[in-house]
């Protein structure tokens, strides 16, 4: 049976098809919930404060005033957020997830001088379209340079990636120069990541040729999208990573059913 072809792509649903299309249906298709993580939670409540940080004036861009933003973010998430209260954190447990958290704040601003960043854009949406699928994504900043270029910041709280996965990292950041080039007609001059957990930016250059050659690999992923959607073919790509997927068991590779997960998301529709 065809399954419903996605409306939109963006950075982390063409990773995650690349990386397993099996549990990129189960995810984007199948819409089954995942349960929340402390890295991916305790990552939102530090790109809030540095949002907040960036909405206060040059001078008052202090680490008192990001730290504060930060106790903010995290009352804010004790009274309202579910994936922050889901995680049931209480005493030494609550108090090390706040801690590491401050230490990646504090990190950030040994990278960069947050009073010298001319920010016109936080947690900024952009859409473009390229051929029949709508590529969408958020960048966490859009600067000007001193030379009234843009800038592209992606702020990563997790470890700096091995050699081998810095260049899955670099198909995120040619996807964001396209959407900059599609929206406001220019490309970035530059895309930095910066890795808090570890004080390390890895700066990118966009080009004609890359921004190009990235329009040819999201068509062509596309239509493998639509195919495996036409046929009901998302086949498991068992890998390093099985162990943290919220999916596995009902994964075939590991003895699960994947009708049980569509029979999940019938039952939740209905």
């Amino acid at each position: 049976m065809a399954l419903a072809v996605p409306t939109s792509l963006s950075p982390s649903k063409v990773s995650a098809f690349k990386s397993c299309a099996l549990a990129f249906r189960f995810s984007v298709i199948d819409r089954l919930p995942e349960p929340p993580s402390a890295p991916a939670v305790k990552g939102t409540l530090v790109h809030r404060a540095l949002e907040q940080l960036y909405c206060a004036p040059p001078a008052e861009r202090t680490l008192a005033a990001a730290l504060a933003a930060l106790a903010t973010a995290f009352d804010e998430a004790r009274a309202s957020n579910p994936e922050y209260r889901q995680l049931a954190l209480a005493g030494d447990d609550e108090a090390q997830f706040v801690a590491d958290a401050e230490r990646l704040v504090r990190r950030y601003f040994e990278m960069e001088d947050p009073a010298a960043v001319r920010p016109i854009g936080l947690e900024l949406m952009l859409e473009a379209q390229l051929g029949g699928v709508r590529l969408r994504g958020i960048i966490d900043r859009l600067d000007l340079d001193a030379d009234g270029e843009l800038v592209v910041t992606d702020y990563k709280t997790g470890r700096v990636p091995s050699q081998r996965f810095e260049q899955s990292r670099f198909g995120g950041v040619h996807f964001y120069a396209l959407l900059c080039e599609s929206m406001f007609g220019r490309r970035p001059a530059r895309v930095q990541l910066l890795y808090l957990s570890e004080g390390v930016a890895i700066v990118a250059t966009p080009s004609e040729q890359s921004v190009r050659g990235l329009e040819g690999r999201v068509a062509a992923l596309w239509r493998a999208v639509e195919r495996a959607c036409a046929l009901d073919d998302f086949r498991p790509h068992p890998g390093a990573l099985c162990d943290w997927c919220a999916f596995r068991g009902y994964c075939p590779a590991f003895g699960g059913d994947p009708g049980a997960a569509r029979a999940l998301q019938t039952a939740a529709a209905g």
